[in-house]
């Protein structure tokens, strides 16, 4: 069987790391906020190339806390609108709706499965103050265009990062440094992942890094007395000391799973499946390999069979959510064709080409 993701095996080779981190924070007796969330949020600044960062408890809470850190700063107001992929995680819409702002769905482009920077100019209305653009499966969004229309109409940009660690444009700015605030997910099937849920905000934005630094932590910057109102959500001190130790490694894990990537996309060949857009470069992070095809349910049930392990990145696209039931009159065709298609097969910086080879030719006869 080969799994979609041996997240065992991906954490092997730190397991003494890990032990030696956790008798350390132990021994220190300092759980909460201590020196191991201050180096990550120090060394994870530097490795994305920005000011701060600020350590948090899930990728959902780092997008919430930035709009509401904005709202408290005065540069967004409850009810304004915000700019959303209708292709994405539900969490980038629920963010929104957190904040009590009002998500705005645009279309992707069927190429990339992010943002299409063409179709957002019409959605923008006197409400609109943000875009939130997601950089999907790990491959960065326009990120030129979608911040020149935001320059242009006064707006903020924020990065859904969530699978994009290490990714990077062609001038060498990676995800986390290509708007005013990025949140990160340090969920353990990440590029970047903990041992349990984490997450993180990133930004060049001095009062902004400020005011969720407070509101993270209660809106207390003295404890005892809380200045606004605010929630609990800090990484953990013991999962920011893992991420310590995988940290230095996520380059080369990416280049691990590009040249898995790079593999599939030379081997693989059937009219049936269509395979992602990726013109080289390291744009694109390669937290998994979507394929599309019209025969999914048989081509799961086909791979299975053939002992290949796979995924669905999502079944069910986010205004077709029962919870989210007030966008359930809205259609959306790019968006939906996406998620009825989609299908993710193994990748992974412990995949072999081996392991590879052999999923590209049981693809090739199907």
């Amino acid at each position: 069987m080969i799994k979609f993701l041996d997240i065992h095996k991906i954490n092997a080779p730190y397991e003494s790391a890990f032990q030696q981190r956790l008798q350390s924070v132990m021994n220190k007796g300092w759980y909460i906020l201590g020196n191991e969330v201050k180096a990550f949020e120090s060394n994870f600044a530097h490795y994305c190339g920005t000011k701060y960062c600020l350590g948090v408890g899930n990728g959902l809470d780092a997008l919430s806390l930035i709009f509401k850190a904005y709202i408290q700063l005065g540069k967004m107001e409850k009810g304004d609108e915000v700019i959303v992929p209708a292709n994405t995680y539900i969490a980038s819409i629920l963010a929104i709706l957190q904040a009590d702002l009002v998500p705005i769905l645009v279309e992707p482009d069927l190429e990339t499965y992010n943002l299409d920077p063409q179709l957002i100019q019409q959605k923008i209305s006197l409400k609109t103050k943000a875009i939130l653009t997601v950089h999907l499966y790990g491959q960065l969004a326009d990120m030129h265009a979608i911040n020149a229309i935001a320059k242009a109409n006064q707006l903020l940009v924020i990065e859904d990062a969530a699978q994009s660690h290490g990714a990077k444009n062609t001038e060498g700015f990676k995800a986390g440094n290509l708007s005013d605030a990025a949140g990160f997910s340090f969920y353990p099937g990440k590029n970047l992942g903990a041992l349990g849920d984490g997450g993180a905000v990133t930004t060049n934005d001095r009062e902004l890094a400020k005011m969720i630094n407070l509101l993270r932590n209660y809106g207390s910057e003295t404890k005892y007395h809380c200045d606004f109102i605010g929630t609990n959500s800090r990484l953990d001190e013991l999962q920011a000391a893992f991420l310590n130790v995988k940290l230095p490694n996520l380059d080369a894990e990416n280049q691990a799973r590009k040249t898995i990537a790079n593999h599939y996309l030379a081997t693989i060949s059937n009219p049936k499946i269509t395979l992602p857009i990726y013109n080289g470069g390291n744009h694109h992070a390669f937290h998994l390999f979507v394929i599309r095809t019209k025969y999914r349910s048989e081509l799961q049930l086909y791979l299975s069979e053939n002992g290949i392990e796979t995924l669905i990145h999502y079944p069910v696209a986010p205004h077709r959510q029962k919870a989210l039931s007030f966008l359930n009159i809205l259609s959306f065709p790019i968006s939906e064709k996406i998620h009825d298609e989609i299908i993710s097969i193994p990748i992974s910086p412990v995949m072999t080409i081996d392991e590879a080879d052999f999923v590209a030719k049981i693809l090739n006869q199907f």
